[in-house]
């Protein structure tokens, strides 16, 4: 039987509406609509997500907004208003799925709880994502990225031993967002087994504190907090970055086979069976004076060199890239990962989805303008021109001026 591309989507035919903004909860419902999911971004009137703002570095869109909102309809309602809010609920009414990270205790104000939003229509599924759960010392507490990487200790393992740092990208978010989309995958597989939808309570402190389960249990068994190690690693040597005569290499050597075969390429044979060094907890006891010698060792060759010499012996290494280096990554052009998605600015630049199925390419959708689909939803909803034109005077709802036509 043939298949359109459409129906080969995974989540073709589900209706998502996303109550969301900044980075978790919008990561999540791109993810689904990367799937084929229907995704409905509920925004604020006038302000939309405030991600929207953030920056203006995408030709005049907001950097986050571009990476985390692709493939959404975007729907501007004022929620503080009745009638605003009577729209939201019968789009919320109509949904397979809905996701929300606002504020605590917002959605409940609103009549759009879980569990009530549930006694109207027993399949849908919820998932909420707050900082710090639904009970506890913290529940109320503001949870920013950096606030909850502080709280679950992400930021007492990061960084080098004289300065703690935050990751580069929002870690705590990202994983909120991650097990937000595994969490609705995994409800409309039961759901689609039972019949039954669900309330999925996700956290970022929760989901930050699954990360660090390494740590934790060398605290917890070993009595031992894990040290800031920079590029290096508390557990295993060599394990850092290392001259070469026009830059530096990232050498992991993870076990002591590869330990024989660094000392084969840097043609010092006969370390590998040095007594401080032979075994990875000799060198990692040593390591100060490892680090030095294989230093001086790598300095010899040019980057591209080592790293052709490291690769063909199948040691792991790695060339230090920043995101210029990332871009113009020859992994990523080689597998042509690169698309075009319409946005409200033109064309633009976006990768793939990373999960890659052989079937059928994700769908990369457009990036929203704030409003763009809210006379188009409402009017799915049964609402008439004159119903939304009213709804659109009073502020109840914001509705996308048409853009100049080209010429």
């Amino acid at each position: 039987m043939a298949h359109t591309a459409d129906s080969m989507l995974p989540l073709a035919g589900t209706t998502v509406v996303a109550l969301e903004q900044a980075v978790a909860a919008p990561l999540a419902t791109r993810h689904l609509a990367d799937l084929g999911a229907r995704v409905i971004k509920i925004e604020r009137v006038g302000e939309g997500d405030f991600a929207r703002n953030y920056d203006h570095a995408v030709q005049g869109l907001a950097s986050h907004f571009v990476w985390l909102n692709r493939g959404k309809e975007s729907v501007a309602l004022d929620l503080k208003d009745p009638a605003g809010l009577a729209a939201a609920k019968r789009l919320i009414a109509g949904a397979d799925v809905f996701v929300q990270n606002s504020a605590p205790g917002a959605v409940a104000r609103l009549g759009l709880d879980g569990d009530q939003l549930r006694a109207e229509n027993p399949g849908l599924v919820v998932v909420n994502i707050s900082g710090y759960g639904t009970d506890g010392p913290r529940r109320d507490r503001k949870a920013y990225d950096m606030l909850i990487q502080a709280e679950a200790g992400l930021i007492s393992v990061t960084g080098t031993p004289e300065t703690a740092t935050k990751t580069g990208v929002p870690s705590a978010d990202i994983a909120a967002g991650l097990y937000t989309a595994q969490s609705v995958l995994a409800a409309l597989l039961r759901r689609a087994r039972t019949g039954e939808g669900a309330v999925v309570d996700v956290s970022m402190f929760d989901a930050t504190a699954e990360w660090l389960g390494h740590p934790m249990y060398m605290q917890m068994y070993a009595g031992r907090q894990i040290p800031r190690m920079g590029l290096s690693h508390a557990s295993i040597a060599p394990y850092d970055a290392f001259p070469t005569s026009d830059g530096q290499i990232l050498i992991g050597v993870q076990n002591d086979r590869g330990w024989v075969a660094l000392t084969s390429v840097l043609e010092r044979p006969d370390l590998a069976d040095h007594p401080d060094l032979a075994t990875n907890v000799a060198r990692v006891r040593n390591r100060a004076e490892c680090d030095r010698l294989v230093g001086e060792l790598t300095a010899q060759w040019t980057t591209a060199e080592l790293d052709a010499r490291l690769a063909a012996a199948g040691v792991p290494a790695a060339q230090l890239k920043d995101m210029q280096g990332l871009i113009d990554h020859p992994q990523l052009s080689a597998r042509d990962r690169w698309r075009e998605i319409d946005s409200p600015v033109g064309p633009l630049r976006a990768l793939l989805p990373p999960t890659t199925f052989r079937d059928v390419e994700l769908p990369m959708g457009a990036v929203p303008d704030l409003g763009e689909h809210t006379a188009a939803v409402l009017a799915e909803l049964g609402l008439a021109p004159e119903e939304i034109e009213r709804l659109r005077e009073s502020g109840a709802a914001q509705v996308a001026e048409p853009a100049p036509a080209a010429g």
